[in-house]
């Protein structure tokens, strides 16, 4: 993952502006929901993925420093998680603040534990 937890890294594929709502999102080990929300806010861009059912509906919230590639073409994003990790996150909770410091932390707690160098 990059350095930056909440910004995408260059590499990645990214362009600000372009809407991701409806693309499928795939963790390292299977495809695990759509984008229902995102955000390109410098210093705290994420997506929300809805994951459906294959954790009984729970929305997540991804830090854009997940996120290894975006495909726009084929309306794909490819994260650097597995699923597993992706299911043991906090449950995105749409009635918080996203920019809600202790929230914020909690994230980064949880998706820091699982950086790659």
């Amino acid at each position: 993952m990059t350095d930056n937890l909440w910004g995408y890294h260059p590499a990645s594929g990214h362009t600000a502006g372009i809407n991701l709502i409806g693309f499928k999102v795939d963790a390292m080990d299977g495809t695990i929901g759509k984008v229902d929300k995102h955000s390109d806010d410098v210093s705290s861009a994420y997506l929300v993925v809805d994951t459906g059912v294959w954790i009984l509906g729970k929305h997540v919230l991804l830090p854009a420093g997940t996120v290894k590639h975006v495909d726009a073409e084929n309306k794909r994003i490819s994260v650097d998680l597995t699923k597993e990790q992706i299911k043991d996150s906090p449950e995105f909770d749409k009635d918080k603040r996203i920019g809600d410091t202790a929230y914020h932390d909690q994230l980064s707690e949880h998706y820091g534990r699982h950086r790659r160098t």
